[in-house]
Order: structure tokens, then sequence, then C-alpha cells
């Protein structure tokens, strides 16, 4: 089943078109890595999917409300307890239990201590957590294993497989290896925006107005 479908999408940072003509889809039960070096656009492109900014052209088709976005911020409550924060976010999205989440990610030990008190390898951790609260089947996330060590990488591969395993989807910004092989990867380089005078985009066009 297509859960993100993805077509003739172009978009901009800064007003500038960063990548034209992007076509995927994504499956049920597969996960997609974003590839393309730095400044390529593979942020824009997730803001733009997740409803952050509007498109230049083309089109993002999915059900309503499935997907989870997990952009640079970990999203956390500083003085709320790790618990507190998984709490207040599975109420926002009605999960009624937590706990797997917690021993999913390795935050038991960590449970009761505030959020500001811990350390950016942790904070992620509990920020990717919000994840596994969220019930929803589409995951996008750009770059969510930043901060993290070998260990907690691989907790957050086996946590993405399991995701999958349940008939989830995921769309990753990634360049470390998640320790998923199944996983396909779509190089943005041949979309990058060409300039004007090559038949690009002509035209003043603001994101934030758009």
């Amino acid at each position: 089943m297509t859960m993100l479908s993805v077509d003739n999408l172009s978009v901009t940072r800064g007003g500038l078109p960063v990548l034209e003509g992007v076509s995927f889809t994504l499956e049920a039960g597969r996960a997609l890595v974003l590839r393309g070096p730095n400044g390529i656009g593979k942020t824009t492109l997730l803001r733009t999917l997740a409803g952050l900014q509007p498109a230049l052209v083309g089109t993002v088709s999915m059900p309503a409300e499935t997907m989870a976005y997990a952009g640079h911020a970990d999203g956390l409550k500083a003085m709320l307890s790790v618990r507190e924060n998984l709490r207040f976010w599975a109420d926002v999205y009605a999960t009624p239990d937590i706990a797997p989440a917690i021993e999913r990610m390795n935050l038991r030990a960590l449970a009761d201590r505030a959020a500001h008190s811990l350390s950016a390898g942790q904070k992620r951790r509990l920020g990717l957590a919000r994840l596994l609260v969220t019930g929803r089947p589409i995951w996008v996330l750009d770059e969510p294993t930043v901060s993290l060590d070998a260990a907690s990488v691989a907790l957050f591969g086996a946590a993405v497989r399991a995701h999958l395993a349940t008939g989830g989807a995921a769309l990753m910004a990634t360049h470390i290896d998640l320790g998923i092989p199944e996983a396909e990867v779509l190089d943005l380089a041949p979309f990058k925006a060409r300039p004007p005078e090559q038949g690009g985009f002509r035209g003043s066009f603001d994101e934030a107005f758009g």
C-alpha cells in the first residue's frame, strides 16, 4: 500500500529553488533514505513534506494525520522529566502507554530525570522516543542520529525496523548506516534545481509567504 506519494515536487530555500522534479512513493513497511551533499536541500524537502513550508510546484499525497516529523530540535520541555515529556506527547496523540517507548530507547534509568539535565545524546534519544508514542505510521526524520553513540544508533535502527514490521514507513535524511539493509536510497543530486538560464524556475518566490 502506498503511504506517501510525491510527484514533480520543487522546493525552495530563502526564495531560491534548490530541488525540482522530485518524485517518489513510499510503501507500507518500507524505508527510504535521502542522500546528497550538504546544502542539496534534504532538510528543505522534508520540511515541505511535513507541511512546514509550501512547495513551489508539485503534489504531496498521504492520508490525513499519518505523519510524524522529527527535525533537528528535540522538542522537549526542559523542566519536565523524561516520563513527563513522553506522557505529554502521548496525551497529545491519545496514546495510553509510554512504557514501550521508554524501554525501546533505553530510558528507564532516566525516567525521573529532568530533560534539562540530560546529555545531548540522552536528549536525542528522548526526542526520538516521541515517535513511538505518536501512533503515526509515517516517520519523516531529519538526521535522527545526531549526538547518538553507536549503541544508541543501533537502538534507533531497531526501533525503525520494528516500526516497518508493523506496517509503518520511514523517510530519513542521514549519512549514517542505521543497520537497515532493506532501506532504499534516493540520491537527490539529479534533482538539483537548474539556474534560470538553463531552464530553471524564473521569478521570485518566498516559501514563508507562498
